[in-house]
């Protein structure tokens, strides 16, 4: 465990924007499992979603390409976390036909 313990020891040390570039990196690592994004039939439609909100990820996703910064989406969104955006955008990458395919979609409205 001595580098679990080396690297707690670093995160006080670390801006918000690194440990969310820390979090994309360790999710990459993980795989293709999305923790902190949800899909339940019964919220949104069934579109993925940040855990515990209603916000989907496709929205933070445009929001992202429009310009705004993570600082400007936290502080539009304040029950956000970094780590919902670092999920937010692992799912992204992950998934991008589906979330530029719900762009269209809720552009088109």
């Amino acid at each position: 465990m001595p580098l679990l313990a080396d690297a707690e020891a670093l995160l006080p040390a670390m801006t918000p924007g690194e440990k969310a570039a820390l979090l994309q990196i360790v999710a990459r690592d993980l795989g293709q499992s999305f923790p902190g994004v949800d899909s339940d039939p019964a919220v949104c439609g069934g579109e993925a979603c940040i855990s515990r909100t209603r916000i989907p990820v496709w929205t933070l996703a445009r929001a992202r390409e429009l310009g705004l910064s993570e600082a400007d989406i936290l502080r539009s969104y304040p029950t956000l976390h970094a780590e919902d955006l670092a999920n937010a955008w692992a799912y992204h990458r992950a998934h991008r036909p589906e979330i530029e395919r719900t762009f269209a979609e809720n552009e088109a409205d």
